[in-house]
């Protein structure tokens, strides 16, 4: 069987897999202890159930969660980037050099006034006007960029609600 079939074929999650999944979204460092008592099961069943979803796929890993201010990247920019050209070879060019960048954290092809939405974080503002021009503009294909300074963070890489 191939992984996609058995990704079409596995089963719903049931109450007890929705609920670890849950927990873990918000404290990826329970132990299985904790979570096993948490959703009322046996810390064998628990170890097995969290096993499978990392297995299946619904757990695609743990990190934790650095303060960026901690580690001199307070400054969250946002930018929307537009291509020359608008076609399959473009997209995957610009997307295989994008890869190769450390300082973004985030690239999502989009639908509407841009092709491509960064999210990055730098030092400061200055930190992002040097990587800017020495980086992001030269990137293959790119006609334009906006960018956005985060003022205000006020919802960020919240758990997913399911």
């Amino acid at each position: 069987m191939t992984r996609k079939s058995k990704e079409a074929s596995a089963p719903d999650l049931d109450r007890v897999d929705r609920r670890i999944l849950q927990l873990l979204q918000k404290d990826g460092r329970m132990t299985n202890a904790e979570l096993a008592a948490a959703v009322h099961v046996s810390p064998a069943t628990c170890h097995r159930r969290t096993q499978r979803l990392f297995d299946d796929g619904y757990i695609t890993g743990v990190r934790a969660q650095i303060a960026p201010e901690k580690v001199e990247r307070s400054a969250l920019v946002l930018v929307g980037v537009v291509l020359d050209r608008s076609t399959p070879e473009s997209f995957r060019t610009f997307e295989a050099a994008i890869r190769k960048l450390k300082f973004v954290l985030d690239c999502h092809l989009v639908a509407g006034d841009f092709d491509f939405f960064l999210k990055i974080r730098v030092r400061d503002m200055h930190d992002f006007n040097r990587m800017h021009g020495d980086q992001l503009i030269s990137l293959p294909g790119v006609r334009q960029t906006r960018t956005f300074f985060v003022m205000k963070e006020v919802v960020d890489n919240a758990p997913l609600d399911f």
